[in-house]
């Protein structure tokens, strides 16, 4: 494994992880309607931290290799897209909205999933689990938004 790619990956995967240190839940998230199935909050940073340094190993397989310039493309979108959420929902409490952001980041996430695949198959299924996880993340966002109308703007 080429280590200062990887270290790369995961700094830029550090970048967007912190998005939740500057936009923690807080009381007005204690506050909501929860669904039943809402994982508790101690395993949010537990289960992200164990993403990113997969994300950032898969991308470190693909990433010097030839072709794979939308293959990083769609990780770097991903990657964008999964700093935009936290602010838009924590921050501006706009649900509808980090909905669609969610969407977006579902989109970007598959693509990379397909696109790494194509290039590095074991890459590709590093990524399933985060695909997963964001899919997980859409029900309860949407699960929220419903029992939440308020906040559903």
């Amino acid at each position: 494994m080429d280590w200062i790619t990887f270290t790369v990956f995961l700094a830029a995967c550090c970048a967007a992880a912190s998005t939740g240190a500057m936009f923690p839940p807080g009381p007005w998230y204690d506050d909501l309607k929860q669904p039943g199935f809402t994982p508790p909050n101690w395993l949010f940073p537990i289960a992200w931290s164990m993403l990113y340094i997969v994300i950032a190993y898969a991308a470190s397989r693909v990433a010097n290799m030839p072709g794979a310039g939308l293959a990083i493309g769609l990780w770097a979108t991903q990657n964008a897209l999964n700093a935009v959420w936290t602010p838009v929902y924590f921050g501006l409490r706009q649900m509808k909205a980090a909905l669609m952001v969610l969407g977006a980041l579902w989109l970007a996430v598959a693509g990379t999933v397909w696109s790494f695949w194509l290039l590095d198959p074991i890459a590709g299924m590093i990524l399933i689990p985060y695909l997963i996880w964001v899919s997980f993340a859409g029900v309860l966002n949407f699960s929220f938004m419903r029992l939440n109308p308020d906040y559903a703007t």
